[in-house]
């Protein structure tokens, strides 16, 4: 079994590659979507931590207003990936075991570097797009302002420093179809190595 991490910075087309993953028959672990999983199952514990501040809304841990805390103080954010990196880790782990039977396995895992867990894999995707456009994409997706938006860009380690770590670089800087195209192609490459 190959594992493949499908990372890349904010806004840079992660969830468009995992969907063109998905459409050729691939699964793909969501790191997002266990993330959100955990911020439920562990809600009271982070709820404990981030006590100082207003992060809940109706009782339960309100995303965006945690979000608001973490990506302005660098010392919450690592508090959080603190308590919630760990807990995604062993979701992976469990997704592995799940599924030791399949050839080529994709975990689409944004913040790899930052949370340190590189050796989980055996190749790594990088997906890339200039920063200009990722701030575009980040304000016109979200709603953000440009100010925040760029906090949020600002938050993750910049793409220079993780695409010469990474096995593989998809660019997306262009069309839906050329994404779509890079990564059929790259994917032939990986069912070569397996």
């Amino acid at each position: 079994m190959l594992k493949v991490a499908v990372c890349g910075n904010i806004a840079s087309g992660k969830s468009e590659v995992q969907r063109v993953l998905q459409s050729l028959g691939y699964k793909v672990f969501d790191t997002d979507l266990a993330g959100h999983e955990v911020l439920l199952e562990y809600s009271e514990k982070i709820q404990e931590a981030f006590s100082n501040f207003s992060v809940t809304e109706n009782g339960k841990i309100s995303r965006e207003k945690l979000g608001k805390v973490v990506f302005n103080d660098k010392k919450q954010l690592e508090k959080l990936n603190s308590l919630v990196h760990p807990l995604i880790k062993e979701k992976i782990l469990n997704f592995f075991a799940e599924n030791s039977s399949e050839k080529l396995l994709f975990v689409a895992i944004p913040l790899l570097f930052e949370a340190g867990m590189e050796g989980l894999f055996d190749k790594i995707i990088f997906v890339s797009a200039d920063d200009k456009i990722r701030l575009e994409r980040l304000m016109k997706r979200n709603g953000y302002t440009k100010d925040y938006a760029q906090k949020r860009l600002d938050s993750q380690i910049p793409q220079e420093i993780k695409i010469p770590k990474s096995d593989f670089v998809i660019e997306n800087n262009s069309t839906l179809s050329n994404l779509q195209e890079s990564v059929t192609t790259l994917v032939r490459k990986l069912e070569r190595l397996v």
